[in-house]
């Protein structure tokens, strides 16, 4: 006769009651019991020969969030194939959008898929159904069936799809190539059952009191000597615990700053909205420029006009966009105007604030920094958003060179846990000479430019004041948060993904 803890005594009784293994979850249910609660207390079964655990591996099929509308509507090849078979049994690829209802750019998508099923072959410039496309009208096929029929359940086994009549091999490999429209994980279920011996055992087992502490009661009446003190079991599973943290581009953020205070930076602030003064003619960017124009910069409506510095400032920035003022330059031989440079803008880039801190005082030595949003008509995708965060920094300074320059951005690399870097010559209005920051990814196996950099050509810094060097920069953050926390997309960045939030480590 054998004396057993609670959870060990109850599970060993239905276990030796059961005819076959029964699953944990069923157990924890018939029990009243946590599924961590089962497993430890079936792990000491086990270990002691009283039972055993079997476990079977099986895929779980549901939706994903481009499956729904496929299941609503159906895939677009059979609506190619249906509109073709009303047009006669062919139709030019021009002629495909219209008869089917689809736009260009979908046709254009689903005609791999059309051709690789065989359901039509190209005729010249139209395509024509093929004896395989003409049975397909009348016959689904194997990724029409599976979806078809996990709009139906949500969610299925591959024993269940196959008992349904899915042959979810031949699906999946139609399915090749669309992405998100069936999601498939790889599940496990547990069996215990009870052995021989176990079954013996349980016709003669004594349950053992168990308890969590030792209280007063216990030790005057002696009842402590009859009861088993319940050991903490450090190896079961539990619940996890997720705790508050800073999301994980705010930690990048952080440490952007953190690394440039520990070099001894200052760190500066300036406004979203910015005259086109200092986000453009400080910066000696000609007032005709691409990048000025409507298309890529945000102007605003209202404040009509901004507030341009003193007029000894702008008078010596004029002078250097017409005929290079006193800096030896020739400029760009055009007639600079005020009413431009007054127009405001959401700041492009956060050199707009590092050119006023230089405005400011532009005695060396000196070296501030700034982290802020930027705002560009950029096209959103997997790299590009129209609102995004740069750091910016300068160094003022007698004895700065171009090689200081390059030291100071790969120890902020460094420091931000990238190892190889290329530093490769580049052009940029305001600086010469000037680079591009590549640093090398693992993971993709290439080189990823992640900012420029160089020194301010004098047109920049002595209508301003300064007659040393200056060593600029301006890099993205975002990508390096993509890269760091290994995302295809920079919009998952901003995207309230809670299981990635949970998920990401603090330390990364």
């Amino acid at each position: 006769m054998s004396t057993f803890r609670e959870n060990e005594f109850h599970l060993l009784k239905a276990l030796a009651e059961a005819e076959e293994g029964l699953l944990v979850g069923e157990l924890a249910t018939r029990l009243s019991l946590d599924q961590s609660l089962v497993m430890a207390a079936g792990a000491n079964l086990v270990e002691a020969g009283l039972a055993a655990m079997t476990e079977q591996t099986y895929q779980e099929y549901r939706l994903g969030d481009l499956g729904r509308p496929l299941a609503a509507h159906g895939l677009p090849e059979r609506r190619l194939i249906e509109a073709m078979d009303r047009a006669g049994g062919s139709a030019t690829i021009a002629q495909l959008p219209d008869l089917a209802g689809l736009d260009k750019k979908g046709v254009g998508q689903c005609l791999r898929f059309l051709l690789a099923k065989g359901w039509a072959e190209k005729r010249g410039g139209a395509l024509e159904l093929s004896a395989t496309g003409r049975l397909a009208l009348s016959e689904r096929s194997p990724d029409e069936l599976l979806i078809a029929r996990l709009a139906e359940v949500e969610e299925s086994t591959d024993a269940e799809l196959e008992e349904a009549g899915v042959d979810t091999a031949a699906a999946m490999k139609l399915l090749l190539g669309r992405k998100n429209v069936v999601r498939v994980k790889k599940r496990k279920l547990r069996y215990l059952e009870a052995t021989e011996a176990g079954r013996r055992e349980a016709t003669t087992a004594v349950l053992r009191r168990e308890v969590n502490q030792l209280t007063s009661a216990m030790l005057a009446d002696g009842s402590w000597k009859d009861v088993d003190f319940r050991p903490y079991d450090m190896a079961a599973e539990t619940e996890p615990l997720v705790p508050g943290k800073a999301h994980p581009f705010r930690r990048v953020l952080e440490q952007t700053r953190r690394v440039f205070l520990e070099m001894g930076f200052s760190e500066i602030v300036s406004p979203f909205v910015e005259s086109s003064f200092w986000d453009f003619d400080a910066l000696f960017q000609p007032q005709d420029h691409p990048a000025r124009d409507m298309q890529d910069t945000f102007y605003l409506a209202r404040p009509g006009r901004c507030d341009l510095p003193e007029d000894e400032v702008v008078e010596a920035v004029r002078r250097t966009h017409e005929d290079g003022g006193d800096t030896g330059s020739v400029g760009w031989r055009y007639r600079w105007r005020r009413k431009l440079a007054a127009e405001p803008v959401l700041r492009t880039h956060t050199t707009a604030c590092t050119i006023r801190a230089l405005a400011a005082d532009p005695n060396p030595p000196r070296k501030v920094f700034c982290v802020g949003k930027v705002f560009r008509r950029e096209t959103v995708d997997y790299k590009h958003l129209p609102v995004f965060f740069q750091v910016d920094g300068i160094i003022i300074d007698e004895q700065a060179s171009f090689a200081s320059l390059l030291g100071t951005l790969e120890a902020f690399y460094r420091k931000m846990g990238f190892d190889k870097f290329q530093f490769r010559p580049a052009f940029f209005p305001y600086t010469e000479p000037s680079v591009e920051v590549f640093v090398y990814m693992e993971e993709k196996q290439d080189w990823v430019e992640m900012g420029g950099a160089g020194v301010f050509r004098p047109e920049v810094t002595e209508p301003l004041g300064c007659r040393v060097p200056v060593l600029a920069w301006g890099l993205g953050l975002e990508r390096l948060a993509m890269f760091r926390y290994g995302l295809e997309d920079i919009r998952q960045i901003y995207i309230s993904d809670l299981a990635w939030l949970k998920e990401t480590k603090l330390c990364q």
